[in-house]
């Protein structure tokens, strides 16, 4: 199935060099004391580097309650962890994104049944119609009992 293929791909994903290097560069940019770690408010300007949103203190303290009580913030090494989960998961809803977005043929923002069941026949014809229903139960209608919506 085209779902679970995007999610196999993106946990295969690295960081190129470039990148990786690109992360460390912000870590140490971010840890304008050189103290070898990240405090609450540099790994803020951290997010706000590499990603363009301020995180919600939600995101900050989840972070926050992993560090290991021994330091004083983030270590480097869990920064780039930190960075390459977020990235996987942006690249996944961007990937699930886009086929939704490849199907949504109307611009609507949601695929009904008869959407949902079209673009099933096309990727995966042989699959039975009780299971395409059961897969629009289970991650469709969030608003409408009709309307998968993303």
């Amino acid at each position: 199935m085209f779902f679970s293929e995007a999610r196999a791909r993106s946990r295969t994903w690295e960081a190129s060099p470039s990148e990786h290097r690109m992360w460390v560069e912000v870590f140490k940019a971010c840890d304008e004391d050189h103290k070898g770690y990240l405090s609450r408010e540099d790994f803020k300007i951290a997010v706000v580097m590499l990603f363009g949103y301020k995180p919600s203190k939600i995101e900050v303290d989840s972070v926050m309650s992993s560090v290991n009580p021994n330091t004083s913030g983030i270590l480097l090494e869990g920064f780039l962890n930190i960075v390459r989960k977020k990235k996987e998961a942006q690249r996944y809803r961007n990937e699930v994104r886009h086929i939704f977005t490849a199907f949504d043929t109307y611009y609507r923002g949601f695929l009904t049944l008869e959407d949902f069941k079209k673009a099933f026949r096309q990727v995966a014809p042989k699959l039975p119609e009780r299971t395409v229903l059961e897969v629009f139960r289970a991650c469709g209608h969030y608003h409408h009992p009709k309307a998968f919506e993303y």
